[in-house]
């Protein structure tokens, strides 16, 4: 969706991740918010540019893509570019199932956080939003994302994987699967083995070497290499496989074998004419 205010570009979708209410890229060069509230927090961060803020009357400012900014919900703010080239962010609106509202007054104290694996952590997140297919990734990495936010707010730290990891990890493999096609929320997963989602996935990753949305994508493409080597369409083959569409199933498919599922399957046909 683009705004017909001139040199900017916005674009806006809710995604089917529980806890992410909005996600929001601008790019902005004239823009000043005027004071306002949110009911949601509101995480950022910066590709480019320079932005001014003021959160509950004090004035803060960031600048490149180093930091992440982060508003708690019901406390006002405004926000306004520095510069004329302006500058182009990301958010995330989340809801109290993230954060809890409780947490709110410490995120006033220090809106602006250096923390590069966070930073990274959300740059990851939306990239797996981009694609509708990606899901259990993007579940994953929001786990991974209030982990470090709670970290910042409250002290939490991550316990460690101990002797019950590799039990729990062969646990959720049997439950992915199981259901490789019809796939899994993290949140169920975690609740059916009564444990915390990031301490799933790091007692899973300890034990095979990956995340397990990586390990429920690679089944994935496995599954898909047969079908499409049967004769079958890309097309059938995406939803067969569990794949949100032929698209999701390219790129995935590019990603791990090095070329697209119909030069895959021509590659296979031209085997067997030379066969005969």
């Amino acid at each position: 969706m683009a705004s017909d205010r001139p040199h900017t570009s916005i674009s806006a979708w809710r995604p089917p991740v529980p806890g992410i209410a909005e996600v929001f890229h601008a790019h902005f060069t004239d823009h000043a918010y005027p004071a306002h509230t949110h009911d949601t927090w509101d995480l950022m961060i910066l590709d480019d540019g320079s932005v001014d803020f003021a959160l509950d009357r004090r004035r803060h400012g960031a600048t490149g893509s180093a930091s992440v900014l982060l508003l708690p919900p019901g406390v006002p703010h405004d926000g306004r570019t520095v510069t004329e080239s302006g500058f182009r962010k990301r958010n995330l609106y989340l809801d109290d199932s993230v954060l809890p509202q409780r947490l709110a007054g410490r995120a006033v104290d220090t809106p602006v956080v250096s923390d590069g694996l966070l930073r990274c952590r959300i740059d990851q997140l939306h990239a797996a939003l981009v694609h509708a297919g990606d899901r259990f990734e993007a579940e994953s990495r929001l786990s991974f994302i209030r982990e470090r936010l709670h970290f910042h707010l409250a002290a939490l730290q991550p316990r460690a994987p101990g002797r019950e990891a590799n039990r729990l990890a062969a646990e959720l493999r049997e439950l992915l699967d199981s259901r490789t096609r019809a796939g899994l929320p993290l949140h169920e997963a975690a609740a059916t083995l009564h444990a915390h989602p990031t301490h799933l996935i790091r007692c899973f990753k300890q034990t095979y070497g990956l995340p397990p949305h990586a390990y429920l994508t690679g089944k994935r493409i496995e599954h898909a290499r047969r079908l499409l080597l049967d004769g079958h369409r890309p097309a059938e083959v995406a939803t067969a496989v569990g794949l949100h569409d032929q698209a999701h199933l390219n790129r995935h498919f590019t990603r791990h074998v090095g070329t697209t599922p119909a030069r895959y399957q021509r590659a296979r046909a031209g085997f067997d004419a030379t066969a005969s």
